[in-house]
């Protein structure tokens, strides 16, 4: 059977027909190369939602004359079995606040933060390997989200925790005095930390009552670095897990888009001018200034399952939800 007998059966033109014809082969074309877009950009980031994507790859579709929504993009990646799936695993305990040592109060609760270096936020969280547990330390700027300080140690001793602080001063603004907000953890409360954040004027701001709540930011970062940068997978030494997080620790300073930003990533937001106005999360407003990622950072690893295949839920079931991870 021709085409002109198809047309004539169906009732539709030879033109409709071929104008249907060429949608088809177009939306396939462009499904191609968003395939190609998302496998090139999770080679780096293989953890990384959907919404995060579409951001991203933006520039790269325009070119390409793709115009492409989100639910559509969700359809695409769904028929291709690239969304994201959610993992939850056990965590060791990290916070040990049953201690002898002096605490602070929180300064920072009801605090508008406007600029980076006000605020900063610290928590502990655990890397697994087959040689034992490594306990990371992280101070994360409250307004910027960049991850200014980190240490991977083998113990919950202060002194992780010290050497992450000795990178984010090293690092500070000559003036620059944040408020330094944790939880009530011996290592934040030991008189060497608690030390070196008063001889650098630095305030101390601590949980009161609902630790998590009044640290969610650092709780935050912790699920992201995990869930997104495969933080949460069993290295098999803890050789291996301390070059991943260094890794990890840049992608996200560097490629990772906030929507608590406008989709700007914290190093850009760190160093550069403050945004007109409040942020506020899901704002969605265009990003200013370059957004192009520097390939001379890129990641060094051998395949992609090392820095984590399965990504975090795009959609994730709240009746899977189970106790926050540290």
């Amino acid at each position: 059977m021709n085409v002109s007998a198809v047309c004539r059966a169906i009732g539709i033109t030879r033109q409709n027909y071929y104008a249907r014809h060429q949608q088809r082969q177009r939306c396939q074309v462009d499904t191609d190369l968003v395939e190609q877009l998302v496998l090139a950009e999770r080679r780096l980031q293989p953890r990384l939602g959907t919404r995060k994507l579409l951001w991203l790859l933006r520039g790269k579709l325009a070119e390409a004359g793709v115009r492409l929504g989100r639910d559509r993009l969700f359809e695409a990646l769904r028929s291709k079995g690239l969304l994201v799936v959610r993992r939850r695993a056990w965590q060791p305990r990290t916070t040990q606040s049953r201690h002898a040592l002096p605490v602070f109060t929180n300064l920072i609760k009801g605090l508008v933060v406007e600029r980076p270096n006000q605020v900063w936020v610290s928590d502990l969280t655990y890397v697994r390997t087959t040689e034992g547990f490594l306990y990371v330390s992280l101070i994360t700027d409250r307004m910027s989200r960049k991850i200014v300080g980190y240490h991977p140690a083998d113990t919950l001793c202060a002194i992780g925790s010290v050497r992450a602080l000795e990178m984010a001063l090293a690092e500070l603004p000559p003036g620059a005095k944040p408020i330094h907000h944790s939880d009530r953890g011996s290592q934040y409360c030991c008189h060497e930390y608690a030390g070196k954040l008063q001889a650098r004027g630095l305030s101390i701001s601590m949980t009161e009552t609902d630790h998590c709540a009044e640290n969610a930011l650092a709780e935050r970062v912790n699920g992201i670095l995990k869930g997104e940068y495969a933080l949460d997978q069993e290295y098999q030494t803890k050789r291996e897990a301390r070059r991943a997080i260094p890794q990890a620790v840049h992608l996200y300073n560097h490629r990772r888009p906030h929507t608590a930003l406008r989709y700007r990533f914290p190093h850009e937001v760190h160093t550069a001018q403050p945004l007109d106005g409040p942020l506020s999360e899901g704002s969605g407003r265009p990003p200013t200034g370059s957004q192009e990622h520097d390939t001379r950072r890129a990641l060094e690893v051998g395949s992609p399952s090392r820095v984590g295949s399965i990504p975090v839920g795009d959609r994730p079931d709240p009746s899977e939800r189970g106790p926050r991870p540290k």
